[in-house]
């Protein structure tokens, strides 16, 4: 057969023992042809990333002088933080104190003013109506 009476989709081999032969293909005869390349299309930038780029030489500029202001306070920072536990354990010891105090004072004022009731109640019967009476000493 001639090269032009092939049909399409028939191609020609050569097996091992170098005989000719047509076989169907099953794939693509040809590969695809590659994609034309385009030039990726210009996106203007969003305005949430110029602010982040603007504000980001800013914000570590600030915490960059915040680094160096707190280095040079340290010294004054652990004393004042000294003299803070200092005030909170008097404070607390104070608070403890005063709460006993006025504690032991309550005890003794109402000890000696408080009433002793006594309540009296009788009823009768599964329904009856309850009486009852009520003592302060």
């Amino acid at each position: 057969m001639h090269p032009h009476e092939i049909p399409p989709g028939v191609q020609e081999v050569i097996l091992p023992s170098g005989e000719r032969a047509l076989a169907y293909s099953t794939g693509p005869t040809t590969p695809p042809p590659p994609p034309a390349p385009t030039a990726p299309a210009a996106q203007p930038i969003p305005a949430w990333a110029k602010t982040t780029a603007l504000l980001a030489p800013t914000v570590g500029g600030g915490i960059a002088v915040a680094a160096v202001g707190l280095s040079a306070a340290a010294p004054g920072l652990v004393a004042v933080s000294h003299a803070l536990w200092s005030a909170v354990a008097a404070i607390a010891a104070g608070g403890i104190a005063a709460a006993v105090v006025i504690g032991r004072v309550r005890a003794r004022i109402t000890a000696a003013q408080r009433p002793h009731i006594t309540q009296h109640i009788t009823a009768t019967g599964l329904f009856g109506r309850a009486n009852g009476t009520i003592n302060h000493r």
